[in-house]
């Protein structure tokens, strides 16, 4: 279902921008991407910790990205600051840089607005006139009560969500014993030397589970319909072993990204790479971001499992389902709490490739390539759309990003 709004003027703008992303930006910068007047979603990056330290080269990479997006023919640029206006509204000096890419690039920079601690206003032409940030709380959507039922509801900014859920440590308890009973499982099944000194006794139940390891797509196709908030301590330890083998977790990774099928090709390619074979690079590149768009609720479904997967396993080994929330984060376009999962994997293990490969994409502004083919038809359906330009220039279409 597409939602259109459409608003009157930079203020009206500048109160659906939230409702877009559905947080309110801080520190950041915000750019929206427009075709024809209508925006194609909207990016986030942090801005420079300094003005001092804004030169070209942060402007090329922020141009750069919106050209990736192959519609666009202008863009709309909103800066969020914590700083005060004092003689005038800050960051000229970004907002000048992007002026100077966006016309060599071909781009009309169509506004450009600065939120500061004490004022707002735009800095496209001429001397900027601070204005009150009064003009923005709560200010009602154009359109009636309803004009934004489709866009996202408003929770704290952009790091807001990125802590794991709340586990108990019986919960963790419960989950270590699991995992001790699927080690032994495995040690009975595979050979796998056990975790700690095998009972006489193995768990029925952990041999059944080690069992689903025979059929691994259908075993990660099963857990997208388990309710995260109830997994039981086995199911948890099982992901949990997988997700921490590189080889089995980039079978989930591109399962989740694509479909049972996507699964099943993963699981043969690694079976012949490990015989020596050349690993395919179409399922290789969707690590990389690119090929087909995911299902953003295939995604989440993942995401929100893995979150609950880390939240009851011991911090010892948490490093690989943390990474995994923080790939997930990264291809659902928000990379702030990608960076945030990526660290804390790194913190438990330093040489975590996949963690450092998340914190590298984060670090280079590279995001993936389906986050820049949203609204390259000219069918509205097929997008969800968010708030308008200022002066009624058009209409915003909302992507979800951090």
């Amino acid at each position: 279902m597409t939602t259109t709004v459409k608003a009157a003027d930079a203020a009206q703008f500048l109160s659906l921008i939230p409702r877009m992303l559905g947080y309110t930006p801080t520190r950041s910068l915000v750019v929206v991407p427009m075709r024809r007047g209508r925006s194609l979603g909207a990016m986030r990056l942090d801005l420079p910790p300094r003005e001092a330290m804004v030169d070209d080269g942060f402007a090329a990479t922020v141009i750069g990205m919106v050209c990736r997006v192959e519609v666009a023919d202008g863009l709309v640029v909103v800066v969020y600051s914590d700083a005060p206006t004092g003689e005038g509204l800050p960051h000229r000096d970004l907002v000048d840089g992007l002026r100077r890419t966006a016309d060599a690039s071909g781009l009309d920079l169509i506004d450009a607005l600065v939120v500061a601690a004490d004022g707002w206003g735009s800095q496209r032409v001429g001397p900027a006139r601070v204005r009150a940030l009064s003009e923005l709380v709560a200010h009602p959507l154009p359109g009636g009560p309803d004009a934004g039922a489709g866009l996202p509801e408003v929770h704290g900014d952009q790091s807001t969500g990125a802590q794991l859920p709340e586990r108990s440590a019986a919960d963790r308890r419960r989950v270590g014993a699991a995992h001790r009973s699927l080690s032994a499982a495995l040690s009975v099944l595979c050979g796998l030397p056990p975790e700690s000194p095998r009972a006489d006794r193995v768990d029925p139940a952990a041999l059944a589970a080690a069992c689903e390891l025979d059929d691994l797509p259908q075993l990660y196709e099963r857990a997208l319909q388990w309710d995260p908030d109830t997994l039981s301590p086995l199911q948890a330890a099982l992901l949990g072993w997988c997700l921490s083998r590189p080889a089995l977790r980039d079978v989930a990774l591109v399962q989740w990204a694509s479909d049972a099928a996507g699964g099943a090709g993963a699981m043969d390619a690694q079976r012949r790479w490990e015989d020596g074979e050349e690993y395919p690079a179409d399922l290789a590149a969707v690590m990389w971001g690119e090929g087909a768009s995911p299902d953003p609720a295939r995604l989440e479904s993942a995401l929100a499992l893995v979150r609950q997967v880390a939240a009851l396993t011991a911090a010892g080994r948490r490093a690989g389902p943390l990474a995994v929330c923080g790939w997930l984060s990264w291809a659902l376009g928000r990379s702030t709490h990608a960076a945030h999962y990526a660290d804390a994997a790194l913190d438990g293990d330093r040489e975590h490739g996949l963690a450092d490969i998340v914190r590298s994409f984060v670090a280079s502004a590279h995001l993936p390539d389906w986050a820049f083919r949203r609204g390259e038809d000219d069918d509205p359906s097929a997008r969800r759309t968010g708030p308008t330009s200022p002066a009624g220039r058009g209409s915003s279409r909302g992507s979800r990003g951090r």
